[in-house]
């Protein structure tokens, strides 16, 4: 897996933060995404081959600008790490239609 494109989602924390860094020093080329970017640049730093890229996964738009970013800072990508979550704690049988619609 030579110099790949990796677009990895919750990059800010936790394995996302791991895995983000394995596969820069393995010397690929990471799209790290988050909700608060800061947050991603705090725990990554900088390098040459990473791009730091704001990503609601609950959000069409910003998915799309994410991969948007993703081809045209790299021409490609060749790895997704679907790594975000999103939790909202509760019994089914109480949570909101939009609650719901959220988890899918």
């Amino acid at each position: 897996m030579n110099n790949k494109v990796w677009l990895i989602t919750g990059a800010g924390r936790g394995m996302g933060v791991n895995i983000s860094k394995a596969a820069l020093a393995a010397g690929h080329k990471v799209v790290a995404t988050g909700r608060n970017t800061d947050s991603v640049a705090e725990a990554l730093g900088e390098d040459k081959n990473l791009l730091i890229v704001r990503l609601d996964v609950t959000k069409q738009a910003d998915a799309d600008a994410a991969v948007n970013a993703a081809v045209q800072k790299f021409g490609r990508i060749d790895v997704l790490v679907n790594n975000a979550a999103n939790f909202i704690a509760g019994f089914f049988e109480e949570l909101t239609q939009e609650e719901i619609g959220q988890q899918l």
